[in-house]
Formats: C-alpha cells, sequence, structure tokens
C-alpha cells in the first residue's frame, strides 16, 4: 500500500472513532437535559397524522346554455337591430326605428323632391333669361328654424339616452373587469373573490361541434346573472380595443393604463356575442365576445364552481380540525 493510500485509510479510521465517541457522549448527557423523557425504544409512527377530509363538495359547473339563431347575434340578410334585452337597449331601438329613419327618411325624399323641382322647373329650356333674385326672406327663416327644430326634436332623446349609457350603478351592481388583449378577453370578478376567466375564440371546427356560431363562439363566456346591474370597467394590456354586445346597447373602449366604465341590465336569459370594434391588430377580426346570462342561483353555481365567493357572503369560518384518522403507535 502507498503512503498516501495509507495516511488516507488511517484518517478515516480516526473520524469514524471521534463520530462514535461524540454520539456515546450525547446519550449519556441526555437524560440529565431533558431530552429522554420517553424511552429510547418508542416505535415509529404507523401513519402520517391528517385530518379527516371536508365533507362540503364543490358545486359542479352548471350547463351550458345553447345559443338561439337570431337572437343576440347576426342574421344573414337582415336589416336592423338585434333584438334589445335591455332597456337602454329597447329605448334606443325606438329611436332608431320611430323617430331616426323616419326623420332621414322624409328629409332625404325632401331634399330628392326639391333636385328634380330645380331639374324641371328652372332648366335652361324653360328658363332662358335667368332670375336676378338674391334674397327671400321667408325662404331664409323657414330653412334656418325648421332644421333648428328637427335638431332640437332629436336632441331631448339622445341626451337622455347618452346620461342613462353611462348612468352610475348603485351598490347592488356586479362589478366585472374586462381586459382587452392581443387578441383575446379576460374577465375579473372583483365582487366574487377576484377569479379571472380566459376566453379565446373557437375554431371552426370546435364552433361547429358545440353548437356555436362561427367566429363568434368562445371557451369560456362571461357569465351574469340575468335582472341585475353590471358595472363593466374595461381598460386593455397591450393596445386600444373596445368591448361591444349589440343586444345589451353597450359600446366601451379598452385602453391601455385607464380603467372606462359602463354598465348594463339584461333582462332576458340567453347568449349573446359581440365582437371587438377597435381595430387591434392582425386577428382584431378574431376576438369575440360571448355573455351568458343565467338566472341568479345558476350564477351563484357557477362562482363556487370556478373557487369563488358569492357578493356579500362571508368566507366560512375555519373550524377546528376533526379527529385524526391516524395516531401515533405508542409502547
Amino acid at each position: 500500500m502507498s503512503p498516501s493510500a495509507l495516511v488516507r485509510v488511517k484518517t478515516e479510521v480516526i473520524e469514524r472513532k471521534l463520530a462514535f465517541s461524540l454520539a456515546a457522549v450525547c446519550l449519556a448527557v441526555a437524560p440529565q437535559l431533558g431530552f429522554a423523557d420517553a424511552p429510547a425504544n418508542v416505535a415509529a409512527p404507523t401513519a402520517i397524522v391528517t385530518p379527516a377530509a371536508s365533507n362540503v363538495a364543490t358545486p359542479a359547473e352548471p350547463a351550458h346554455a345553447k345559443p338561439v339563431d337570431g337572437i343576440g347575434q347576426p342574421v344573414s340578410g337582415y336589416i336592423g337591430l338585434q333584438p334589445q334585452v335591455t332597456e337602454n337597449g329597447r329605448f334606443a331601438a325606438w329611436m332608431h326605428d320611430w323617430l331616426l329613419l323616419p326623420l332621414i327618411t322624409f328629409i332625404s325624399l325632401f331634399v330628392l323632391g326639391l333636385l328634380f323641382l330645380v331639374m324641371i322647373r328652372f332648366r335652361r329650356a324653360a328658363n332662358p333669361v335667368s332670375s336676378k333674385n338674391s334674397h327671400n326672406t321667408v325662404i331664409e327663416v323657414i330653412w334656418t328654424l325648421v332644421p333648428a327644430l328637427i335638431l332640437m326634436v332629436v336632441f331631448v332623446p339622445s341626451l337622455k339616452l347618452l346620461l342613462a349609457q353611462y348612468a352610475k350603478v348603485g351598490a347592488d351592481a356586479l362589478t366585472v373587469k374586462v381586459t382587452g388583449n392581443q387578441w383575446y378577453w379576460s374577465y375579473k370578478y372583483p365582487d366574487n373573490g377576484d377569479f379571472e376567466i380566459v376566453s379565446n375564440m373557437l375554431s371552426d371546427e370546435q364552433a361547429k361541434a358545440a353548437g356555436e356560431p362561427r367566429l363568434l363562439g368562445v371557451d369560456n363566456r362571461l357569465v351574469v346573472p340575468v335582472n341585475t346591474p353590471i358595472k363593466v370597467i374595461t381598460t386593455s394590456a397591450d393596445v386600444i380595443h373596445s368591448f361591444v354586445v349589440p343586444a345589451f346597447w353597450t359600446k366601451m373602449d379598452a385602453v391601455p393604463g385607464r380603467l372606462n366604465e359602463t354598465s348594463f341590465k339584461a333582462d332576458k336569459v340567453g347568449v349573446y356575442y359581440g365582437q371587438c370594434s377597435a381595430l387591434c391588430g392582425a386577428r382584431h377580426a378574431y376576438m369575440p365576445i360571448a355573455v351568458e346570462v343565467v338566472p341568479q342561483a345558476t350564477f351563484n353555481q357557477w362562482i363556487l364552481a370556478h373557487g369563488g365567493k358569492l357578493k356579500g357572503v362571508a368566507a366560512a369560518p375555519a373550524t377546528a380540525a376533526a379527529a385524526p384518522v391516524a395516531t401515533l403507535a405508542k409502547n
């Protein structure tokens, strides 16, 4: 054996002797220090001590509603607004159908009639010598007052609708934070534990299999309760997006670094679709919005299934642990 190997072996022998000597000293001193109340031959535990499992099961997520053709989505060949399911939406639809559309139709026909009158009555063949009149007080008063009166008629209901769209909601409103991303939406529920839902568009094959409309179906919908004011806080993580649901008469831009607010109150259960209406990038056309309006009980079940908490309900206090399922074995 070489001298270096012999030195290494002797060193290991000395280290082992020192370790055994230290262990013997500890065993001799431990009883005097109070560290050896239990007998030395205590057996190892037969099982790990664990509290009994909670008997409160997480509610299953409720089944999602199926979309209905012609409700909350575009209809091929249809001209007009979608059926409205909010008070503001119905008032806006009334303005469009019974005030603005008849008014613009009358004005357009009136101007067209004046053009034909000028073309026929004041053509060169009928008036070889042109008129020298430059003023007509009556006509000037009429064409000043009549447009002003028309604007006043339109102004009053328009202002009413504008104020209603951005009116502050009460404490009973449910807050939803909507964040636009390139190119999907995410929804947070601050009143229900602040959990987040990420919503991406389904492919054509997935949408067809799920019975969803093409380019509008999503994997996770924004779920809200019926007949409840919803306060929508919009923002963006990158560029300007716009949160739009036509059936709610709701539109609000989502701007990076800013919180914008709007609200709606849907009074009919169903599925309603929208799309980002701000040109936000290459996949702007592929970030749809799907909102499912459900009864309050279904909404509560959905919240609990996603690990959230019910608004206004305090979290259950921690209870004392139940008896352990196993105990340490004793000699």
